[in-house]
């Protein structure tokens, strides 16, 4: 994966081979990719880059799109705000960037929004590994989701705790847009069934201080608690809070990876936590789009296990690729744009995904698994 540091020569090399051949900026299709590979979130920015990458592999392999290859440019984010409006910037600078794929965070991308990067760049974001009401409400056209956002994810997993009888709901969340969002959600779902928040105790983004959480919810004797945060908080979440003798319900919204969770706070802490999730279970093989994902992991990327995280943007990479395709041979961005958002039903291999001029959420569908006796996922 190469850094975007030594992009002058390849940016003058592809603006030369356009006034001699006419070519679309270059001969590769290059697709640029703001990730958090370091930090908080570092196995999450991992698993992201490996869904993309073993999908644009076998493309790749097979003669590319339109006779182009795909060229995946990866750079780190650090899941920090600031360094992804940088990179993206500076990604969007160069004109053989092509798309942008599945960055990470809801701050970090609503804050591309907010300062008008992606308008001014007019490329698409495809697939970007957020539910944030921000990036959804009101409308822009530059992101496509391929995901269900949390306010989904908040209803069903509210739906069931009060389906189980529980009426007592505690949030803990990650204190910025990612977490808020998810609160908000948690609120309406509670107050559609007539019901109010129990306690809710946010931590500070890029940390897992979560003692304070920890106090406050206890001292609510919730039945039920909500963790709206990623995996190093979450883990430490669930450690505390059992260890001081809690026993509410744990759920989780689906940015976690339940083994690191299980890794990271013990499987004693963590069994029995519901995880909601925004694609199909990818540990069995019942869908089409699920068996290709398994092939084609074992075939590029032989070393990474089956995760719900590197299948959601496998996924991603399938829509992605569908919309340069529709681009035609000599795609720009404005034309993967016009693409993408003629893609009505386009099935990925049982899973569909539909865009429209005034609708960019491609799926909404949520379920619920269950962390359980021996650290894996169950439906």
């Amino acid at each position: 994966m190469k850094k975007i540091k030594n992009w002058g020569r390849q940016t003058l090399a592809a603006l030369v081979m356009c006034s001699l051949g006419g070519l679309a900026f270059s001969a590769d299709l290059v697709i640029g990719q703001v990730a958090p590979l370091s930090g908080v979130l570092a196995s999450t920015g991992h698993q992201m880059v490996v869904g993309g990458k073993i999908y644009f592999d076998s493309i790749n392999a097979t003669g590319g799109i339109n006779g182009a290859k795909i060229r995946q440019e990866v750079v780190d984010d650090g899941y920090k705000v600031a360094d992804t409006v940088r990179l993206t910037r500076e990604l969007l600078a160069r004109p053989d960037v092509i798309a942008l794929f599945g960055f990470a965070g809801t701050a970090n991308v609503t804050q591309l929004l907010t300062e008008g990067v992606l308008q001014a760049g007019g490329a698409a974001l495809v697939a970007p590994y957020t539910g944030g009401e921000s990036l959804r409400n009101p409308f822009n056209p530059w992101i496509f989701h391929v995901r269900a956002g949390y306010a989904a994810e908040a209803d069903h997993m509210v739906q069931q705790v009060t389906t189980l009888g529980m009426k007592r709901v505690a949030v803990m969340y990650q204190d910025d847009g990612f977490g808020k969002a998810g609160l908000t959600g948690v609120e309406n779902a509670l107050t559609k069934r007539n019901l109010k928040l129990a306690a809710a105790a946010g931590y500070e983004r890029n940390t897992d201080k979560v003692e304070e959480a920890v106090k406050i919810i206890k001292a609510s004797d919730a039945q039920a608690i909500i963790m709206i945060s990623i995996n190093k908080p979450s883990a430490a979440f669930a450690k505390q809070y059992r260890e001081s003798g809690g026993t509410a319900r744990l759920y989780n919204i689906s940015v976690v990876d339940p083994a690191e969770l299980v890794k990271l706070a013990g499987l004693k802490n963590v069994h029995g936590m519901g995880i909601s999730q925004v694609v199909p279970y990818p540990f069995s093989t019942s869908l089409p789009v699920v068996r290709q994902y398994q092939e084609l992991l074992k075939k590029y990327a032989p070393n990474e296990v089956v995760n719900y995280t590197s299948f959601e943007e496998f996924v991603g990479a399938k829509v992605l690729v569908e919309g340069l395709r529709r681009a035609g041979p000599n795609p720009t961005r404005a034309k993967v744009v016009k693409a993408l958002e003629s893609m009505t039903d386009f099935d990925t291999g049982g899973i569909t995904v539909s865009y429209s001029p005034t609708n960019r959420i491609g799926s909404r569908f949520v379920e619920v698994t269950v962390v359980g006796s021996t650290g894996k996922l169950m439906k």
